[in-house]
């Protein structure tokens, strides 16, 4: 039970008796070899967030390279199937909104999803590789019908994977993902090279949502800083009178309009930094567009300030610089990809935790320790080196 990552432990325990109760089926399943040349179709899941899929990217690049004769669809909830579709060489996007990364209680049912994955079954996947590290997800995977299906024992449901990989907990997501390619494919693959230009723009925002964002931006004034004042949760929040009083030394010694981005539920956080800076020339973007619009606004910034959040990977995948502010989580394994980029954060004994969804009763209701110890100042300098360096 220890050797699984789950940092619950009724949850740990409950996944451990799964595990021990699903070991015969490990015992009877059997592989198919494929070689690589006769890979046909290849389905990849990532059904989590929007940071989740974008950190993936390189492996998806990974497949495509390793089976180039192949068709690689990938599956991803609802909520990313507008990215999903901006990402070059995929056959299919393929979606299952699984109930427990589903917001506000939605999701397909356990009966839909079983049944949505069987379904699959019709296109005759050769091998199927889910980057998440999930007991449930693994037993998709499974009913996929792939006679090779990689994945990660470590979530537990090693018994529904025919090559069962450890998630190495000290890497970047990234990394593990391409791990995982590597293993299924015999390929290993070329290392990223952060300055050359495949790494600078990896989605390419479509025309129409080019010519939303545009309109929006009017004629901004450069530099354009986006704002992204919302953390996604209490834990990861930065207080909004620092972003305001960052926006505003950007404005006074650069000139720089002001973007403020974020959903409709961010609204109320928006409204208080944009309260803040009055005479600043500011921007508010902050109303809900899709994936794709949000992708070409990013792209026209020439730098994003943000917590450890999905724009931030998004301003990463369309080549804009970030300076990110890092509190729970851990930068080595969630950090930005962008080659242009600054991580900002506070060295605590206690931190990261990593303890994002629940964390310690002391950290909540406020501003955690993590988050509060990173200063105003600090964010200045590295937001004006960046846009000194570009």
């Amino acid at each position: 039970m220890s050797r699984l990552h789950i940092y619950e432990p009724r949850e740990r325990r409950l996944v451990a008796l799964a595990d021990a109760l699903l070991s015969p089926l490990g015992w009877w399943r059997r592989r198919r070899h494929v070689s690589r040349d006769a890979v046909r179709r290849v389905l990849l899941l990532r059904l989590e967030r929007i940071g989740d899929l974008l950190m993936v990217l390189d492996a998806i690049d990974d497949a495509r390279a390793a089976w180039p004769g192949a068709t690689i669809d990938l599956a991803v909830g609802s909520w990313n199937a507008p990215l999903a579709r901006l990402i070059p060489g995929l056959g299919e996007v393929l979606v299952a909104d699984v109930p427990w990364l589903a917001r506000d209680g939605a999701g397909d049912s356990w009966r839909a999803l079983v049944s949505r994955a069987r379904g699959w079954r019709r296109k005759r996947y050769d091998i199927a590789v889910n980057f998440e590290p999930d007991i449930r997800s693994n037993a998709l995977l499974w009913l996929s019908g792939a006679p090779g299906r990689w994945g990660y024992w470590t979530g537990g449901g090693g018994a529904f994977l025919t090559d069962a990989e450890a998630y190495e907990p000290a890497s970047h997501v990234s990394q593990n993902a391409r791990h995982l390619v590597a293993r299924a494919s015999g390929v290993t693959p070329q290392a990223p090279q952060p300055d050359s230009a495949s790494r600078v723009a990896r989605i390419i925002p479509p025309a129409d949502a080019v010519a939303r964002a545009s309109a929006l931006l009017g004629d901004a004034s450069r530099p354009v800083v986006g704002v992204h004042a919302s953390g996604g949760r209490e834990s990861k929040q930065w207080h909004l009178d620092r972003f305001a009083a960052v926006a505003r030394a950007l404005a006074d010694s650069r000139g720089a309009t002001i973007v403020l981005t974020g959903a409709a539920s961010d609204r109320p956080l928006v409204d208080e930094v944009r309260r803040q800076l009055a005479g600043v020339r500011v921007i508010d973007t902050a109303a809900g567009h899709d994936l794709p619009t949000l992708a070409a606004l990013l792209a026209r910034m020439d730098l994003l300030i943000t917590g450890d959040t999905g724009p931030m990977h998004l301003a990463s995948a369309v080549g804009t610089p970030v300076v990110a502010l890092f509190g729970p989580s851990n930068p080595a394994r969630y950090g930005p990809l962008a080659s242009r980029q600054r991580v900002l954060r506070v060295d605590l004994p206690c931190s990261p935790c990593g303890q994002v969804r629940l964390p310690p009763l002391r950290c909540r209701g406020h501003v955690p320790d993590c988050m509060d110890g990173i200063q105003v100042d600090v964010v200045v300098q590295a937001a004006l080196d960046l846009l000194d360096r570009a």
